[in-house]
């Protein structure tokens, strides 16, 4: 069993983490950088090791530093959140060889998903359903007749990508020149890989992903579905649990498919399967192997607690519930609240003078944030996320209505206002949107007011 528990990141997901580490009764270790000293996680936890200054390539991710960390509080297992190392496994490798438990998937697995065309090819193994597209990396000599093939529009994309970096769309032939060596040169920028490769650009999709755990022994459930498609250049914004667009065969078959994935590959911890949905059909996009931003309202609408799982699977204790013991109970959304101009998006860190988070019944917030903490200007841009539950989706976004009213973050700018204006807006309201609505709403090409 795991004695001790490094929390290897920082702000609300470190938060989160500790608390499930507490509940559980593991003592936690809070790794941090200069500029985070203050920060809530590092106060709560029952030890602390400074790593190092406070650009990230120097703390976060400095895997010495944090290998270190552990061999001297005598921590043998490591919860990398999401981001900075959670997907790294040459970071799995080490701890591996160290002795420490990684509570996540094997290396192999995280190799196998992290990139993109690997990836394609194992979905399709798994009977997963996949957007037509190219078998492999696509090369400027045979790119126009692949795009040909599959049909135009086209997307490109980056074997290596994530957040929207190193994808573009060529519209007709004449776009694929430009898109292409755009693609390229954003990935080689991005990740020191200039591979890309290319798939059928869907006009109106929706972003659904499916969350799953496995033991690592054959045994796999799946948590229903989440609806990410409000988001802005690639980024979620604002997720829901379950999605407007499924209905419950929909969901129960989707899920199934993955669950039955995952028990093939005796894939080991928490994932997300992502999937674009259009016409009644899914599309396998990629896999996250590690929790996700948005894992608190599949939490919300089965009562099962993923930290809790993931170190349960990584202690060797296996799930706590199987497929049949599942039920899935009302409506939850989630709000990601960054210190940005909610206008700009241009990050707005600086010194929170009040703040004050929402409460009653279905309302849950997950931030470090507090009146006199400094945002530091290194690090993302998001402080937290509002969770709010309801029995139905009318009863859920009537709850978020009032808590976005009771949300109070002053001293900086947040996107607060941006989620007051999308919960009064009749798409919405009617769960009647797209991977794009959002991006045109804030452009001014408005669906409805």
């Amino acid at each position: 069993m795991i004695s001790k528990i490094l929390i290897a990141n920082r702000g609300e997901i470190a938060l989160r983490v500790l608390r499930a580490c507490k509940e559980l009764g593991i003592p936690t270790v809070a790794v941090h950088s200069t500029a985070d000293a203050d920060a809530m996680h590092v106060r709560l936890a029952d030890e602390s090791v400074c790593i190092g200054p406070p650009p990230s390539r120097d703390s976060y991710l400095n895997i010495h530093q944090i290998v270190a960390a552990c061999e001297i509080t005598g921590a043998d297992a490591v919860h990398p959140g999401y981001g900075f190392l959670s997907e790294n496994a040459k970071f799995a490798d080490i701890l591996e060889a160290h002795g420490i438990t990684f509570i996540g998937p094997t290396a192999e697995h995280i190799r196998l998903m992290g990139d993109k065309i690997t990836a394609k090819k194992t979905a399709v193994e798994l009977s997963i359903p996949v957007v037509p597209g190219s078998d492999g990396e696509v090369t400027p000599e045979n790119a126009s007749e692949i795009a040909r093939q599959i049909g135009f529009p086209v997307l490109i994309k980056a074997t290596a990508g994530g957040g929207g970096r190193g994808m573009k769309v060529a519209k007709t032939e004449a776009d694929l020149e430009e898109a292409f060596n755009t693609a390229r040169s954003e990935a080689a920028a991005a990740f020191g890989n200039d591979a890309v490769y290319m798939e059928k650009y869907l006009g109106k999709p929706r972003h659904i992903e499916i969350q799953v755990v496995g033991d690592g022994a054959g045994n796999a459930i799946h948590l229903g579905e989440r609806d990410c498609s409000l988001q802005r250049r690639h980024q979620k914004v604002w997720e829901e649990a379950n999605s407007p667009a499924l209905n419950v065969d929909q969901r129960m078959k989707i899920g199934q498919i993955c669950a039955d994935a995952m028990k093939k590959m005796k894939y080991r911890g928490a994932g997300t399967i992502e999937f674009l949905y259009e016409n009644g059909e899914f599309y396998f996009i990629e896999m996250n192997t590690r929790l996700q931003v948005e894992h608190p309202i599949t939490e919300a609408i089965t009562g099962i607690d993923l930290v809790h799982e993931q170190i349960r699977v990584a202690s060797g204790a296996g799930l706590s519930v199987t497929q049949d013991e599942i039920s899935f109970s009302g409506h939850a959304i989630e709000c990601r609240i960054n210190a940005e101009d909610p206008r700009t998006f241009v990050p707005s860190p600086g010194t929170i003078t009040h703040f004050h988070a929402p409460g009653g019944l279905g309302v849950r917030v997950d931030s470090g944030a507090y009146a006199g903490y400094k945002i530091p200007p290194y690090y993302d841009s998001l402080i937290g996320k509002l969770i709010v539950h309801g029995r139905t989706r009318v009863e859920c976004m009537m709850r978020l209505r009032r808590v976005l009213d009771e949300f109070v973050v002053d001293g900086i700018k947040t996107t607060l206002p941006l989620f007051q204006d999308l919960v009064s807006n009749q798409d919405i309201a009617n769960g009647d949107y797209d991977i794009h609505w959002l991006e045109k709403y804030l452009t001014g090409d408005k669906p409805s007011a």
